[in-house]
């Protein structure tokens, strides 16, 4: 990828074409600045408050779970005509901050906030733990999603194999459950949505 110097994007590739940046520009990105890298980048970037963040690239178990969750989903939003979607595809939360869900979803396909480009909100988003930085995924994320309004958020963490279901109660989520082998997580927003935790983690 080359500079761009005429909007001061100075993103080098270095060891076969891993996105690093100077760590002098971080905190004055621009969103237009964010959404123009994404644009014409390979990476997963998140975006908070003139910060970009490089996500790890997804592994082989990462993607065989996510991959398990979306068919789950399927089904059900087409019944419900909803519609549902997976990384890469931002999404919105709040002035300066964009995410990207591992997996995200509205119960209404013709959603207002379902935009070509990214979204500007969901009713469901789920999120696979990564074991490089779990408190992203446990602790940050739970914080910034339900500030973002989310009426659910699923933390599905294959380190100790368990699916929580948060729902949102006001600015905060409350726990619906915390869901282990053997036992059915269910969404309290989206009918028909539930999962096999067992089959999650053991999924091939």
């Amino acid at each position: 990828m080359n500079v761009d110097e005429q909007d001061d994007l100075r993103i080098v590739t270095e060891d076969g074409g891993t996105v690093a940046y100077f760590d002098c520009l971080q905190g004055t990105w621009t969103e237009a600045q964010y959404l123009k890298l994404t644009d014409t980048c390979n990476r997963l970037l998140e975006f908070t408050d003139g910060r970009i963040e490089v996500l790890p690239m997804p592994t082989d178990r990462h993607q065989t779970i996510l991959q398990f969750l979306l068919v789950a989903c399927l089904p059900v939003m087409g019944e419900t005509g909803g519609a549902v979607r997976f990384a890469p595809l931002r999404l919105r939360i709040g002035e300066g901050r964009y995410r990207e869900p591992d997996l995200l979803l509205v119960r209404d396909a013709e959603d207002r906030r379902r935009a070509n480009a990214f979204w500007t909100g969901a009713d469901l988003v789920m999120e696979v733990v990564s074991p490089r930085n779990p408190l992203r995924d446990t602790r940050d994320k739970r914080l910034e999603y339900a500030r973002a309004g989310i009426p659910e958020y699923w933390i599905v963490n294959p380190i100790d194999e368990t699916v929580t279901v948060l729902g949102l109660d006001g600015d905060t989520y409350l726990e619906h459950g915390i869901f282990r082998r053997g036992e059915r997580a269910d969404s309290t927003y989206v009918p028909g949505l539930a999962v096999d935790v067992t089959a999650v983690f053991d999924a091939e």
